[in-house]
């Protein structure tokens, strides 16, 4: 068997059939939109997005496979991590762009500063940096 050079993870989130904008993305995080397509109402069929080069997709609900938005069952089963440089810019960013705080950045006594989010989508960002 060949060897892996290199593993990331590229998460898949599911959104509501119909959403138009994500721009929350772009806002809070600095992502870049790669490529989407579109639906023929023009909502998001799938989005192709990078936040430094960590690539993850949006995809609308698909109920014959079972996925689901967390907002469809107000939960999650997932948290996504998210290290940066500054946690508090980001998580001031993200609240600017419509992010709903789940527990404000402070410092850990392992050597972490943490916060979590709550994007407009129901995903469920912890905010993080070694201190």
């Amino acid at each position: 068997m060949e060897a892996i050079n290199k593993i990331t993870f590229a998460p898949q989130l599911y959104i509501k059939s119909g959403v138009v904008n994500i721009e929350f993305y772009t806002k809070a995080f600095g992502a870049k939109e790669l490529r989407r397509f579109s639906d023929d109402d023009g909502s998001i069929h799938v989005a192709e997005l990078s936040i430094d080069g960590a690539i993850f997709h949006l995809h609308e609900e698909k109920p014959i496979a079972g996925h689901y938005s967390p907002e469809r069952y107000n939960g999650i089963t997932t948290i996504l991590g998210l290290f940066v440089s500054d946690v508090d810019l980001i998580m001031n960013r993200a609240i600017a762009a419509g992010a709903i705080v789940i527990s404000p950045a402070q410092d850990y006594d392992y050597g972490y500063r943490q916060g979590e989010i709550k994007d407009p989508f129901g995903h469920i960002w912890l905010i993080e940096m070694k201190i």
